[in-house]
């Protein structure tokens, strides 16, 4: 029991570790709010490709290249791949697409694979071959940005040679949508205003977000090029590149809208890819990074970023320790809440984050205690996918749905709810002993455990469907076409 009573501890302290880890870029990112990133403006500007990796995604796809299309930079200079893997409706969509705005003289071009092999990744590195940019931009399908996003972006390559990429803000158009939209902007926006901001000011490491972002392809070459080992090759090739001696730079003052997952089911499938391809990149780079010629600090922001999701196996592990302890009056894990308080420092981020972006921020603060309980409900479900990363065992990469597509994939009962719905139970079970041993100051942890399962559990196993204001709205500002009028122009010639 001694052993447990120390395994407790040593895991509490861990996750102290990095709430104070959190604590630090709260703070590196108030400093970073100052700095003015410096931009050259060329005097012929540089030759560009945008890469748009698409699969299955019919119900974003038109919205996306409409506004790809309109991007504000010289025809002549730019070049369009539309990368699509795709195997249903959305294939014959994007070519009469395509073909509509290659009659207007938009330098558009579809490119098609006989395989998926390498998925995302594998697409990327296969337009990358036949590509004529020295930078590449990259977008996902859920993606719109704004005309003057390359205008303002490679200025800031061109700058610095030493830039290997640069990566801007993520904006949400279907935020408001219901409570799972909003929770999920809540997160992203503590993730690119404190956590991006704080490492790409500090000269610490940044990842590519795998979107609205642009690269310098002779960055991408030296790095050794898209590789798909990981599910998160965005951020294993962020982090081979700096290895690489490049740099990567967070730009917060160019935002670019997309949508978050509109179900929870959807965005819990979402954050075990994230939970997995993180953990299968710390396998898969810690040792080159502890053993570079990185400084410590540096070397020491890698292994809390890339080893961020094991604070859901420690999660998880607390909770299973605290049943067999709470019957040993002698090993009760008093200093495990003590401990547990430093995970204030949490919400701390996400309220500040919300500070620096709305005016009316304090309207915002309601999703934090709502985005706790969900993140706790989620630990299950991406310690599953800590451990498969840990193992070895290989899975598919999996495009987080969207729109009509993710509401249809929630169809189906998702069976890892009975296990979410059995620990909800256990957390009840130790709350109620928590209580006949008078550890009152533990029973808030445990109900919280029991909430979280309880939430996650239901919404995997019954469909809830969410309202219809959920689904993707097209922006008026982006230019749309019919496919009766695409049509008109006929099928692709090659």
């Amino acid at each position: 029991m001694k052993i447990l009573a120390i395994a407790s501890l040593g895991i509490s302290i861990l996750l102290f570790l990095y709430a104070a880890y959190v604590l630090v870029l709260t703070g590196l990112s108030l400093w970073g709010r100052r700095r003015v990133i410096p931009r050259v403006e060329p005097r012929s500007w540089p030759q560009v490709t945008v890469q748009l990796p698409i699969y299955n995604e019919g119900s974003v796809v038109e919205r996306l290249l409409g506004a790809v299309v309109a991007l504000d930079y010289p025809r002549d200079r730019l070049e369009i791949q539309v990368l699509d893997d795709s195997t249903d409706e959305t294939a014959q969509r994007i070519q009469r697409q395509v073909a509509y705005y290659q009659s207007l003289g938009h330098p558009i071009e579809l490119l098609r694979r006989p395989h998926r092999n390498g998925y995302k990744a594998g697409a990327l590195a296969y337009g990358l071959q036949r590509a004529r940019g020295e930078f590449i931009a990259i977008f996902d399908a859920d993606f719109v940005p704004p005309p003057d996003f390359l205008k303002r972006m490679i200025p800031v390559l061109l700058a610095d040679p030493s830039i290997g990429a640069v990566q801007a803000r993520w904006s949400h158009l279907n935020a408001q949508a219901s409570w799972i939209t909003r929770i999920q902007a809540l997160m992203l926006d503590a993730h690119f205003i404190v956590d991006q901001a704080a490492r790409s000011a500090a000269g610490l490491p940044v990842n590519f977000n795998g979107s609205a972002g642009v690269w310098r392809r002779e960055a991408i070459e030296a790095a050794g090029g898209w590789e798909s080992d990981t599910l998160t090759e965005d951020l294993d090739l962020s982090y081979r590149a700096q290895l690489a001696g490049w740099r990567l730079v967070f730009v917060p003052d160019v935002v670019v809208p997309g949508e978050v997952p509109p179900t929870l089911q959807a965005f819990k499938r979402q954050q075990f890819r994230w939970a997995k391809g993180t953990t299968q990149t710390f396998c898969k780079l810690i040792g080159r990074i502890l053993i570079s010629p990185w400084p410590w600090r540096k070397r020491l922001v890698a292994l809390f970023h890339l080893g961020g999701y094991f604070t859901n196996l420690f999660g998880v592990l607390l909770l299973l320790l605290w049943g067999p302890l709470l019957r040993h009056s002698a090993e009760q894990p008093k200093w495990t809440v003590i401990l547990g308080l430093g995970l204030l420092a949490v919400p701390l981020m996400y309220g500040l984050s919300q500070q620096a972006l709305y005016p009316d921020w304090p309207r915002h603060l309601w999703a934090i205690p709502l985005l706790f309980l969900i993140g706790t409900g989620l630990t299950l479900n991406n310690t599953r996918a800590i451990l498969e990363a840990l193992l070895g065992y290989p899975s598919e990469f999996i495009r987080t749905p969207k729109g009509e597509r993710a509401i249809d994939a929630d169809r189906e009962a998702d069976p890892t709810g009975w296990i979410e719905g059995a620990f909800a139970l256990y957390a009840i079970f130790l709350a109620w002993r928590a209580w006949d041993y008078d550890l009152n100051g533990v029973v808030p942890f445990l109900l919280c455990y029991a909430i979280s399962y309880g939430i996650i559990a239901w919404h995997s196993l019954i469909s809830v469907r969410p309202s219809p204001s959920v689904l993707p709205t097209r922006s008026s500002a982006v230019p749309r076409i019919s496919l009766d009028e695409a049509d008109r122009h006929g099928p692709l010639s090659r």
